[in-house]
């Protein structure tokens, strides 16, 4: 049977979003491989690595990729992290610019407010940007700040970043010292303004006494499995399954800190993944990579560029352990734009059911968003 070149050509581009059969009880098939599942990045970036000059305008190239990835979703951060004093009116303006940015993509991104939205994102064909913030030193004490961000897009506020601030400590901070009394109506606040609470980046006994002090259920967007790698970035387990209990997920990355030789690798991923369900149960696992879309060239202005932004980070005194001028937070053999689709054949592999591959893909996340956000849908 002939084919002709048109439909050849077709059949090459859909080869990659082949993968292996994850099958049900009941023989159904994943979704994923087709691009009917929804899959969040809980964690992520969306920027146009391939861009000409300061076009708004992301690239061709980059506009394929994303409609390749099966991405429906990425959670992106809008602020700047730690203690200087100008943190509130950089936020600000990354925000404004956030949104021009989506504006002047209209074909590619939607900004994301909304599980309906994100219905939308699926619909359309687009990827749905969810604004969160990394910090809550930008807000302080000034907690009507929160209902401020709200107004403005953002839906998930992280408590801390690695440092300690006015709620409580990182957890890069040695005295462990857990949240302050402003902390815990920072956390009241976030929930009474109905946006998602995210405990990533926190010491110990902020993430334990975070989710005590919690009404409603919470996210640690992008953390690893402390059991697997004593890494501060890591979680324990007593906190990973106090975040479930609440009904909570649990965002897996893909960066350095899965690993001991600080070059993580797939099967680094899996592992964790498989732990952090062991732990957690499958309804409340998700990812969160850390990573923008696209995959990392490493040249040598990569190389030149990694260099630069660790020394920032270590001069801001933010830097966690193992971070390093040449050191790449990517899962090495997964980097692409194309990383879901390979995870999926990755778990699929590993003997994942279609079912816990989908929820872990975007239903776990789809699900909090849909109860933390509530009235707001």
């Amino acid at each position: 049977m002939r084919m002709d070149r048109r439909h050849c050509l077709k059949l090459i581009a859909l080869a990659p979003f082949a993968w292996a059969a994850a099958k049900d009880e009941d023989g159904s098939v994943s979704r994923v491989g087709d691009g009917e599942a929804m899959v969040i990045d809980g964690q992520g970036g969306l920027y146009d690595p391939y861009g000409a000059g300061e076009s708004p305008r992301f690239s061709a190239r980059a506009a394929s990729e994303m409609a390749q990835s099966g991405q429906t979703a990425t959670s992106f951060t809008v602020n700047e992290v730690g203690n200087a004093p100008d943190v509130w009116d950089s936020t600000i303006r990354n925000i404004a610019e956030r949104d021009l940015s989506i504006l002047n993509n209209p074909g590619l991104m939607l900004k994301a407010t909304t599980v309906a939205d994100l219905h939308r994102a699926k619909a359309e064909k687009k990827i749905g940007v969810i604004y969160n913030v990394q910090d809550t030193s930008l807000v302080g004490a000034r907690l009507d700040r929160i209902r401020l961000l709200k107004g403005l897009g953002v839906r998930v506020m992280q408590l801390t970043y690695n440092n300690r601030n006015l709620s409580g400590e990182g957890c890069l901070e040695p005295g462990n010292a857990g949240l302050s009394r402003l902390g815990r109506a920072t956390i009241a606040r976030i929930e009474q303004e109905k946006l998602l609470l995210d405990l990533s980046h926190s010491g110990q006994r902020t993430v334990a006494e975070g989710i005590a002090a919690a009404t409603r259920s919470m996210t640690i967007s992008h953390t690893g499995c402390r059991a697997l790698i004593d890494h501060p970035r890591n979680q324990w387990d007593p906190e990973l399954k106090a975040c479930a209990d609440k009904g909570g997920v649990v965002g897996i990355y893909w960066v350095s800190f899965l690993a001991a030789n600080k070059r993580a690798a797939s099967a680094d991923l899996l592992r964790h993944m498989n732990h952090a369900v062991n732990v957690c149960g499958e309804d409340h696992v998700a990812v969160g990579t850390d990573n923008p879309l696209f995959k990392t060239e490493i040249d040598e202005k990569a190389r030149a560029e990694q260099k630069q932004i660790y020394e920032q980070r270590a001069a801001a005194g933010v830097a966690a352990p193992g971070e390093g001028p040449d050191v790449f937070n990517i899962v090495w053999d997964w980097d692409s734009h194309l990383r879901f689709r390979l995870l999926a054949d990755g778990l699929a592999a590993a003997g994942w059911t279609a079912r816990r591959i989908e929820k872990v893909l975007g239903e776990n996340l789809l699900r909090l968003y849909g109860d933390v956000w509530a009235d707001d849908n």
